[in-house]
């Protein structure tokens, strides 16, 4: 391979490299913000997480002694499954949105009235 082919594998975009290097991914301040917002995000996942098995035990015990569903109840686990679903997709880098309390508002139960 000549000098002036450089191999695959460090292509250029437009003349420019197409990544930063470890160096600057190491330093960079927006790097260790994402980092510290899915940490915390992680946190609040695993206590969502508590909080749905107890609506989920406690719904299942409400249709076994009242033989219908609780729609508050229902509606408290759609808006927790949302916001779970909200940092899952953070903590994944499928969105640069950040979940609740961080910048965006608490997600809306949005479960159709029977």
């Amino acid at each position: 391979m000549s000098d002036t082919n450089p191999p695959a594998d460090h292509a250029f975009v437009d003349g420019k490299e197409p990544g930063k290097p470890i160096e600057e991914n190491l330093k960079s301040r927006a790097t260790w913000t994402r980092f510290l917002f899915m940490f915390i995000s992680y946190i609040l996942i695993s206590l969502a997480s508590i909080v749905a098995s107890f609506i989920v035990v406690f719904g299942f015990l409400w249709v076994l002694f009242t033989g219908e569903v609780n729609r508050e109840l229902r509606g408290v686990g759609q808006s927790l499954a949302a916001y779970i679903y909200e940092n899952i997709r953070y903590l994944t880098f499928n969105t640069d949105d950040r979940p609740f309390p961080f910048g965006s508002k608490w997600p809306d139960s949005g479960t159709d009235e029977d």
